[in-house]
């Protein structure tokens, strides 16, 4: 394995561990690699709205999990500048959402991410686009403890 994905795979296990809200939800990082990430969660009861769907927030959150394991993989801390969802479809109780970034567009300074989220079925609930604006520290330095 190639020197950039293993440390895109560190990063996105380090994400994954680090992100308490990611973790709250029960997000799990299924597979990372330089500009790539998916991530997956099952709905819960927690997670419906009102009327018994999967809460659009949910949905989001699954997407910016991953659009952030993605955009950061490279190594430099990426934190975003914009971001927004559309919802083709609803999910409901019981689905595991599967969200897939993919970094269309890279600078040194920004990038930006397409994002996926589909029901294990393949039905599209969510469309997420995201950009970045790439900072100057390195993301080992955080996961090395040497910056909080």
């Amino acid at each position: 394995m190639c020197q950039e994905n293993q440390l895109a795979e560190r990063i996105g296990h380090w994400m994954s561990q680090r992100d308490r809200f990611a973790r709250m939800l029960g997000i799990e990082v299924e597979m990372v690699s330089p500009g790539y990430c998916r991530a997956s969660l099952r709905v819960t009861e927690q997670m419906l709205n009102a009327v018994g769907l999967t809460h659009g927030g949910v949905t989001f959150s699954l997407a910016d999990f991953a659009f952030a394991v993605a955009s950061n993989s490279h190594g430099r801390v990426a934190v975003a500048l914009t971001a927004q969802i559309s919802y083709p479809e609803a999910s409901r109780l019981g689905d595991k959402l599967i969200a897939e970034a993919r970094e269309s567009h890279k600078t040194g300074r920004t990038g930006h991410y397409g994002i996926e989220v589909r029901t294990a079925g393949q039905q599209l609930v969510g469309l997420f686009s995201g950009t970045v604006f790439r900072r100057t520290d390195k993301l080992t330095d955080w996961m090395n403890g040497e910056r909080s």
